[in-house]
């Protein structure tokens, strides 16, 4: 089962929804997603701000963040997951910022990636990625990531839900 499909049979399972906020990814986290059949039963929709003005606009990062820093973040990847949540009135949010190369942007090189992902009841991550090898390999690589995160995240709950339940029956006995 693909990370895509693991993730989206999660939130089928719990009833919930999840958007995408995109960077050096491009929409392929989103491709990744509507590759799998169903996708529709969890998957809200996508924002590829590509363009860091966008990010502010569309996402509601933080201008002055966005100016002191720049687009490749991981406070702006909290911001834009976060954004994107709240945007596409969805559960979860998940982000993708960095420099896929062939150059380094923002002072930041190649490789410098940062996800995020945002959920309900205040539920924040957010990972650094230093990572090697060509433009495409970032990129496919940071959608693995972001999307591993998630099911990382969704199944650690799923795993605190079900002790707590196993906790209850035990003391109701």
């Amino acid at each position: 089962m693909t990370a895509a499909a693991r993730v989206l049979r999660l939130l089928v399972e719990r009833g919930e929804t999840l958007a995408v906020a995109e960077s050096l990814t491009g929409g392929l986290v989103a491709a990744e997603l509507t590759s799998v059949p169903g996708a529709s039963q969890a998957f809200r929709g996508s924002v590829t701000a590509y363009a860091t003005a966008l990010k502010a606009k569309i996402l509601d990062v933080d201008g002055d963040l966005l100016a002191e820093r720049g687009a490749v973040d991981p406070e702006v990847a909290r911001q834009m997951a976060a954004g994107v949540r709240r945007a596409l009135d969805a559960d979860w949010g998940i982000s993708t910022t960095g420099v896929a190369g062939p150059e380094p942007q923002d002072g930041q090189p190649v490789g410098t990636v940062h996800i995020a992902v945002a959920g309900p009841l205040g539920v924040e991550k957010v990972s650094a990625l230093r990572l090697n090898g060509s433009r495409t390999e970032i990129r496919e690589e940071s959608v693995r990531s972001a999307l591993g995160l998630l099911a990382d995240l969704l199944l650690g709950e799923h795993r605190e839900n079900a002790r707590a339940q196993d906790t209850e029956q035990i003391g109701g006995n």
